[in-house]
């Protein structure tokens, strides 16, 4: 009994629990099983690292303020963002993996990073 390449098709020589017949292969095959599959997804992944990377260029001491009309000519998308944390005192906090923001008031937030 051979073994076919999951990928090609060629016959696979080798080891008994091979299922590629080389790497470029098992590289082509993984590829197209892991990408995205919607522009949706890959546009939300996108802002998200766009989102991050706002954060951190803009807040580089930890905790910092900025403006709201600052954070959107950069082109930050508020809609977006990977967890809310609520403190004790009900402050409530958007997190873009471990860089969070809050609205104070007059359309300014304080930006802060997560330890």
């Amino acid at each position: 009994m051979s073994k076919t390449c999951l990928e090609c098709g060629d016959k696979i020589i080798g080891r008994e629990d091979k299922k590629f017949c080389n790497d470029a292969c098992r590289n082509t095959y993984n590829n197209k099983i892991n990408k995205d599959t919607t522009n949706l997804m890959r546009n939300i992944h996108n802002q998200l690292r766009k989102n991050y990377r706002i954060l951190t260029e803009t807040n580089t001491e930890g905790k910092t303020t900025i403006s709201k009309s600052r954070l959107l000519s950069l082109g930050f998308d508020f809609t977006l963002f990977t967890s809310i944390y609520t403190t004790k005192t009900n402050n409530i906090y958007y997190f873009v993996y471990d860089q969070g923001y809050r609205l104070l008031d007059n359309d300014w937030y304080v930006l802060v990073q997560k330890k």
